[in-house]
């Protein structure tokens, strides 16, 4: 398949550029290819579309304020994001500025406290911090790392809103952002109505936002993101399938997380790195259920969508969306795709 094959127009004005005013106020398509069923409805009512013996596997991955802005010696701006803390005083960054990085360069944050290029990792940059520590640093200096797409600064309101409530372990990017809409009060429904629930870790990477620049999709390279899937979890999964439940992944990042541990017929746990790249055709092993929101034109998370509810239907899906004006992508409306394709894709 070709990356054509995934575009689609939207207008602007159904990117959301603000998180809706109460959490969870988000509208919520409900769907089952199986049945090529597309209902229209409200996040508030997603327990009705749950039976007790399922169980919802989120990702409780903290966002850093991740977004950095400096100086060179001569005064040229200088944006980082970063990637990956190594230790308190060294880091894998991106880079933005106006001219080519050079080993060596220094980038200022105030006059006492810079960060020095050390060398070219994996396309990105390494730095090493002085005057602070990386912790300190983001804490006073660092900014939410808002997607592209979200055509403003940050503002106070985003490092509550563009965080879960249950995030827990520091470490993302970019938000896991279908847990976006859960409350507490969610948590409590779900324990009302006995619906089981646990959390796995996935620490979603900057690459989650890099196009697919080849004409081919079977010739692009995912980028890897590190995850940690408990023995409780893999115990929960393997009894909910005992009963014949469903396994929900609430996300693609928990999707990715899952798909990626089954190795060898078995769920493997403890800390793991992926650069599955999951595309129409794939045979998914864990996941049955998908809770996600809208995804980007083009983008791998929109690849994987098609392959689990399939490609045809997930056009039907998004003309559908677009013409109910849903709002889309990390502060948009969401999509339940209740049971995935029972038979392969084809395109």
């Amino acid at each position: 398949m070709e990356i054509d094959d995934f575009d689609y127009e939207l207008p602007p004005n159904l990117i959301a550029q603000q998180p809706p005013k109460i959490r969870g106020d988000s509208k919520l398509i409900v769907v089952n290819p199986n049945k090529s069923s597309l209902i229209d409805s409200h996040c508030k009512n997603f327990y009705e579309y749950l039976s007790p013996n399922d169980l919802l596997i989120f990702n409780d991955t903290k966002v850093i304020k991740a977004r950095l802005f400096g100086e060179k010696i001569t005064g040229g701006k200088v944006e980082l994001l970063i990637e990956n803390i190594i230790n308190s005083n060294n880091a894998l960054v991106m880079i933005k500025t106006s001219k080519k990085v050079q080993i060596g360069l220094k980038i200022f944050i105030t006059k006492s406290i810079f960060l020095e290029v050390t060398e070219l990792s994996e396309k990105l940059f390494q730095v090493k911090l002085f005057g602070s520590t990386f912790t300190r640093l983001l804490e006073e200096f660092g900014h939410v790392p808002l997607p592209p797409y979200i055509n403003r600064n940050d503002e106070a309101e985003d490092i509550e809103r563009y965080q879960t409530t249950f995030a827990k372990n520091l470490g993302a990017v970019a938000a896991p952002t279908a847990g976006l809409h859960f409350t507490e009060n969610d948590f409590l429904g779900f324990k009302q109505h006995k619906i089981s629930y646990n959390f796995l870790t996935l620490h979603v990477g900057s690459g989650t936002f890099q196009p697919v620049k080849t004409k081919n999709i079977s010739d692009h390279q995912m980028h890897y993101e590190y995850f940690n899937i408990s023995e409780k979890l893999k115990d929960q999964i393997l009894n909910t399938k005992k009963e014949g439940g469903r396994i929900i992944a609430v996300g693609t990042t928990c999707m990715r997380a899952l798909e990626a541990s089954f190795v060898d017929n078995e769920i493997r746990t403890g800390n793991q790195k992926t650069n599955i790249f999951i595309t129409p055709g794939y045979q998914f092993n864990i996941v049955d259920g998908l809770f996600t929101n809208f995804h980007l034109p083009k983008s791998t998370l929109l690849m994987l969508v098609s392959a689990f509810a399939g490609y045809e239907f997930t056009k039907k899906i998004y003309t559908h969306a677009i013409n109910k004006k849903y709002r889309f992508f990390s502060y948009g409306d969401a999509i339940f795709i209740e049971q995935k394709m029972l038979k392969k894709d084809l395109y």
